[in-house]
């Protein structure tokens, strides 16, 4: 195979992979990612995935590597970040995954921290790519509002926890964080490779918000910590963590086993406006925010003294003020908690609504 016909379809394999979540063209950008992250040899065993994920006897049926050569290239593209292997829940048989761009290698070739020469390339190329995305998803608006409609919600909030208004008996785990990592056996720690991406680009976080902050839960995690991208805390440590990152104006986000809210958790994030690669895209009218949520921010109006310190916190800018006083936009509030945590007044609480989904369309640009 010529090398441009290599590389295109390489390119086009790991775009399928990342279809649904969020779709991008295919661009020489695209192709120079895969030029950076992978070498000749390494494209060309990527063509067996003709779909994005496969079982070990699948894998050998399309190849004529001896077993110790395919474990040598399993662990090459692993290191790479361009495949991942987990156990079937079923069958216990292994599974390798072709892993989409976003979420998948984007931040995950960047969850060492490194800041090399091939980090920063990473970084600008993944920069592009999401530029390259903008015309398409703009010239297309309504068709592409209506298509993410269709999907489930990509994470799910869980709201800063002193700041919840409800008996602690009608919390649900899943709305509470410190209840989470008590439930989890494994937590790997990594380096956001949000924050770590515009660090690296020079362009740092606007809260100066740690960039070591984001965690791997369970079968995953341990995955993570075996090949070296993270490292294993303590549920003490985790804690510590998010309380700092509360501290600094962060949201907790969860995501889900095969992005499905209804199964376990594998990851939570720590996100902020400036940074956070969901939130970029939605600024950059790329991507809606679709999350599942349970709080509310109710403002007290005889307290608020318009100060401005939620419209400034809040990361969906659902907050404005309406004659000196705080007041809600409820179908863009994600139930995060951070206009509760910072207002001085004490004048916002969140209230529990019950499981509900959030979808704010991405922002049109030019009007």
């Amino acid at each position: 195979m010529t090398e441009p016909d290599l590389w295109t379809k390489v390119a086009k394999n790991v775009l399928k992979a990342s279809r649904g979540i969020v779709n991008h063209p295919l661009t020489e950008t695209v192709i120079e990612l895969m030029k950076t992250l992978i070498n000749e040899e390494q494209a060309n065993f990527l063509l067996i995935f003709d779909k994005p994920v496969m079982n070990i006897d699948q894998i050998k049926e399309k190849t004529d590597l001896s077993d110790e050569d395919l474990e040598k290239m399993f662990k090459s593209l692993i290191d790479s970040m361009v495949i991942k292997v987990q156990r079937s829940r079923k069958s216990n048989i292994p599974l390798y995954y072709l892993m989409p761009l976003f979420p998948g290698i984007f931040e995950q070739t960047l969850l060492k921290g490194e800041s090399g020469e091939k980090e920063i390339k990473i970084s600008k190329l993944s920069e592009k790519i999401f530029e390259e995305m903008v015309p398409g998803v703009q010239k297309k608006y309504d068709r592409t509002v209506k298509f993410y409609k269709s999907l489930p919600s990509i994470d799910r909030v869980i709201p800063v926890e002193e700041e919840i208004d409800v008996p602690n008996d009608q919390v649900l785990p899943f709305e509470d964080v410190e209840r989470l990592i008590e439930n989890i056996d494994v937590i790997a720690l990594a380096y956001c490779f949000c924050r770590h991406k515009k660090f690296l680009l020079n362009d740092p976080c606007k809260l100066n918000a740690p960039r070591e902050n984001c965690f791997y839960l369970g079968k995953f995690g341990e995955f993570l910590i075996e090949h070296g991208f993270a490292k294993k805390i303590s549920k003490e440590e985790a804690r510590k963590i998010l309380k700092e990152s509360e501290d600094s104006g962060l949201v907790h986000k969860t995501f889900h086993h095969r992005g499905d809210p209804n199964l376990e958790e594998i990851q939570i994030c720590n996100c902020c406006k400036c940074c956070c690669g969901f939130f970029d895209l939605y600024y950059s009218g790329v991507l809606p925010i679709q999350s599942l949520t349970s709080y509310l921010s109710k403002v007290d109006k005889e307290t608020c003294i318009g100060c401005g310190t939620c419209v400034e916190r809040c990361p969906t800018e659902a907050i404005d003020l309406i004659d000196e006083i705080a007041e809600v936009n409820e179908d863009k509030c994600i139930g995060c908690g951070l206009c509760a945590h910072f207002c001085p007044e004490k004048a916002i609480k969140l209230k529990r609504t019950g499981p509900r989904d959030v979808f704010i369309p991405m922002v049109k640009l030019n009007e």
